[in-house]
């Protein structure tokens, strides 16, 4: 069973940057594909960033140009930069260690953290 522990949430002003952090345990990081997710109230959980074991990227439209994902394998951390962030980025944001499809985007695992909450609110 994988843990995932994701942190760095909060509330930040319209505009403003977050950095996530998801430390990983009980499994062979660097073997997996990371990708992050988010669920807002009322949505289903969606995928906006995937970071392959060889460190390619892949991102969502709805976030490309303000969202950058990067891990860490000595540390078994992935991260998720978030800038110019705006209200529509509100959600709780979820890592997964999962597989790569054809498509550089990551299919997540079984295994979920609880998530941490970002608000984007005046």
């Amino acid at each position: 069973q994988v843990q995932l522990a994701e942190s760095g949430g909060g509330l930040v002003q319209p505009g403003g940057s977050l950095r996530l952090s998801c430390a990983a345990s009980g499994t062979i990081f660097s073997a997996h594909a990371m990708g992050w997710y988010r669920q807002a109230p009322g949505m289903q959980r969606e995928l906006v960033a995937t970071i392959a074991n060889r460190y390619s990227t892949n991102y969502a439209d709805s976030v490309k140009g303000r969202l950058t994902i990067s891990r860490d394998n000595a540390k078994n951390t992935v991260y998720l930069q978030m800038n110019s962030l705006k209200p529509g980025n509100t959600a709780v944001y979820y890592c997964s260690a999962g597989q790569l499809d054809s498509g550089l985007n990551c299919i997540a695992g079984n295994d979920w953290g609880q998530g941490t909450q970002v608000t984007v609110s005046s």
